[in-house]
């Protein structure tokens, strides 16, 4: 079992990169590996829209050639998705948004029915504005949401502030455990015989003027 982090922050080894390496830790210790990609080295562009994505000739790639791409060649090996970020204005960072508002266009399908979680860092305040922000992108798209004990937060405004955060390190501890948890219940269900549920053939896309 395998859980690919991306750690939307600009920096690379910050607050935001201290939080995913605790989880690292503890998903170790669960006998669960897992792998830190961060995503956040580069200016990230938003979607445009061109569909580039979803002609047949180039089936979940991007036309931005960055590392969303190198992302997308992870995701048949993951088991499970932790999206980090750090809180800008009370919301998750630009690269944060355009790279998940891409990932979810181009690879929902290789990503449905995977487990997932978000994480977030603040000095201060706006974290659970920002967990909303990016749990959306798991409830839109078929993936079972794993939480902690309190919310997937961790304070402070450096990374050795963070260490000092013990409640925010339990949390991401427990979140660890119980992602391990939830992997370990879906291979056994998959070993019994159980598979993911059957969609519905046709998707209905309605419009609030009719």
């Amino acid at each position: 079992m395998n859980v690919l982090m991306l750690n939307c922050s600009p920096n690379k080894h910050g607050c935001t990169y201290t939080a995913l390496t605790h989880i690292a830790d503890q998903l170790q210790k669960e006998g669960v590996d897992s792998k830190i990609i961060h995503c956040g080295e580069r200016p990230v562009p938003a979607c445009c829209l061109c569909n580039f994505c979803k002609r047949g000739e180039n089936p979940a790639r991007c036309v931005y050639n960055d590392v969303l791409n190198d992302v997308l060649d992870e995701l048949d090996a993951c088991d499970a998705l932790i999206i980090g970020s750090p809180v800008h204005y009370a919301s998750a960072s630009g690269i944060a948004t355009a790279f998940c508002d891409r990932l979810f266009r181009v690879a929902a399908p290789k990503l449905a029915y995977k487990p997932g979680a978000a994480v977030v860092r603040a000095r201060r305040a706006g974290t659970t504005a920002t967990l909303d922000q990016l749990n959306k992108y798991f409830t839109i798209n078929n993936m079972p949401i794993v939480s902690s004990q309190y919310w997937n937060m961790v304070h402070g405004g450096t990374a050795q502030e963070v260490l000092q955060d013990e409640e925010g390190l339990q949390i991401m501890r427990t979140l660890a455990r119980n992602m391990a948890w939830l992997l370990k219940c879906l291979a056994a269900g998959q070993e019994a015989g159980l598979s993911i549920p059957t969609a519905e053939e046709e998707a209905k896309r309605t419009s609030f003027i009719r």
